[in-house]
């Protein structure tokens, strides 16, 4: 699992020009999930996520984690994630999970989030979704399960 990690102020998401979701401040989360993955990778990530000690403390100091500062999540899946650029042109996405599969793990990740706690919003699994990220810092984390040695 692969997670993009910005620090904002806002984030929304529109799908046909509407905004089915919107935070105030917190984290843009952009999710991908590989062929891979399953719930310990879910586990792992969101654990990661919620505990990011990237928001800054009373000392400019990045010391508090989401939890800390009550902050939100807007959690846009894209698949894209795991496009493999190292041949040709064009993205090969042989290693993301494929739409019902993806779909599931996806929902399980909310779930899990809203289980800690987090104030989650959503875009929509699968859809053409324009997303305003108002990145504070800007601050960016890339995170992913996958265990490299």
């Amino acid at each position: 699992m692969r997670a993009i990690v910005q620090r904002v102020t806002s984030s929304s998401v529109k799908v046909d020009g509407d905004i089915i979701g919107s935070i105030g401040r917190g984290l843009n989360v952009l999710i991908g999930i590989s062929k891979d993955d399953n719930i310990e990778d879910l586990k792992y990530i969101k654990d990661k996520i919620i505990n990011l000690r990237i928001f800054e403390d009373e000392n400019e100091k990045m010391n508090l984690s989401l939890l800390d500062i009550k902050g939100e999540i807007l959690l846009i899946s894209q698949f894209t994630l795991y496009g493999d650029c190292r041949k040709g042109r064009r993205p090969n996405f042989m290693q993301a999970k494929s739409g019902e599969e993806a779909e599931k793990l996806y929902e399980d990740f909310i779930e899990l989030l809203k289980e800690a706690n987090v104030s989650v919003s959503t875009g929509k699994f699968g859809a053409d979704m324009k997303v305003e990220i108002n990145n504070d810092g800007p601050v960016t984390i890339i995170l992913d399960s996958e265990k490299i040695f």
